[in-house]
């Protein structure tokens, strides 16, 4: 199917509701509705519909609480992104950004994993402690590196389906709170640190596609 330009651009306030929960794993009211700036009223009505057909439930995890998807959501909101994707005729665009992505995420996960760990010759999994700052800045730099190489796709991705907007920009506020000293925005959880959102586009992209994790 052609692209059409004028269909690309909006997706349902549903579907973004469910899977705002989707790729954010777990999160409140606030978290769902913010992800796609939409109204917080209108997101609590739909959250709780979704909750009454069985697509979410309210969950806590480690002293975090939140909705979170089960299966019956999961198979929802992959109807409902392949309905939209096909719509749009944006599957093309799609699968190519997809493809440009697998190898940049493998160095996303080394250079967070850099930042954990720094081996030493006798123990591979020797944390990283900073003290080192030619080491952390090598791992900087490729983040900064993978940072211009995302713009363009996200770019790409925005131009075909609207809610894709925004991962370039909040990994590169990400990257400069890591640069100016604040180390947690590099992996760290329960913040949108760039592994965070790295994770969170790569399941956007997957989901989009009903590509299996791992497969």
């Amino acid at each position: 199917m052609t692209h059409n330009p004028d269909l690309a651009r909006s997706s349902q306030h549903e579907l973004l509701v469910l899977h705002s929960v989707r790729i954010q794993g777990m999160a409140d009211d606030d978290a769902v509705a913010a992800r796609f700036d939409l109204d917080e009223a209108d997101t609590r009505e739909t959250l709780l519909d979704d909750e009454a057909y069985g697509w979410v439930r309210q969950a806590a995890f480690a002293g975090t609480a939140g909705w979170s998807m089960t299966d019956r959501g999961r198979a929802e909101d992959d109807r409902r992104l392949a309905e939209e994707l096909d719509g749009t005729g944006a599957r093309p665009v799609v699968e190519r950004v997809h493809e440009s992505f697998v190898p940049l995420n493998a160095r996303l996960l080394q250079a967070c994993t850099d930042w954990q760990l720094r081996p030493e010759a006798d123990d591979r999994l020797t944390p990283n402690t900073h003290t080192d700052p030619e080491w952390d800045a090598q791992v900087l730099g490729e983040l900064g590196a993978l940072d211009r190489e995302l713009a363009p796709l996200v770019a790409e991705l925005a131009s075909v389906l609207v809610r894709f907007e925004g991962y370039d920009t909040r990994f590169s506020a990400a990257l400069g709170k890591a640069r100016s000293g604040q180390g947690e925005w590099v992996a760290g959880t329960g913040i949108g640190s760039c592994h965070a959102v790295w994770m969170e586009l790569h399941e956007d992209l997957i989901s989009t596609l009903g590509i299996q994790r791992g497969a």
